[in-house]
């Protein structure tokens, strides 16, 4: 016989799961239609993006079996290049996701997290976990090429408060060949 103490516990563990299950236990979720489309990087600690010979780095998201295919596109030397992949979820809220890469990538995988997101400006900040081959870093993307006034000022205040500043460099984005 269940005595009355498990019972609860137990109810309490069956509600926080639906809580979570729900989404309802998620601070601001995301649906991945909220991903799709073209972000371009416009502030980056990514060793990729700072050695100066890729250039104009975005990401394509576009939604594919409940996952998101995901295509950064780049130039380097006057070439647009591609390295494709998949983002799964990895939570309820749609803020947590693996990639893993697609084709002969497909034995790479990395982790990254939407930390901030703000809807109403198009931009968002995230973090990527360190890889064997990367380190861990940020981006700041936006589905702006060009960013407003509000939207550098929302991104430089949420920068300084996460005391970024010195770490994350702005990256230009120049017309495509």
């Amino acid at each position: 016989m269940i005595g009355p103490k498990a019972t609860y516990s137990f109810l309490l563990i069956i509600l926080f799961n639906v809580f979570i299950a729900n989404g309802q236990g998620c601070q601001n979720p995301l649906k991945l239609k909220d991903l799709e489309g073209q972000w371009y990087i416009q502030y980056s600690n990514f060793p990729m993006w700072l050695k100066g010979d890729k250039t104009s780095p975005r990401f394509n998201y576009t939604i594919e079996s409940d996952r998101l295919l995901d295509k950064v596109q780049y130039i380097k030397q006057g070439r647009k290049k591609t390295i494709t992949g998949f983002d799964t979820s990895l939570d309820v809220c749609n803020r947590r996701f693996e990639w893993r890469g697609k084709g002969l990538l497909h034995l790479l995988r990395s982790r990254w997290e939407i930390i901030e997101n703000h809807r109403k400006e198009k931009w968002a900040l995230i973090y990527f976990e360190k890889t064997l081959f990367t380190p861990e870093g940020y981006d700041v993307i936006s589905k702006n090429k060009e960013l407003t006034k509000d939207q550098l000022n929302s991104i430089r205040a949420k920068i300084s408060q996460l005391t970024l500043e010195k770490e994350l460099v702005s990256i230009p984005h120049f017309d495509n060949p």
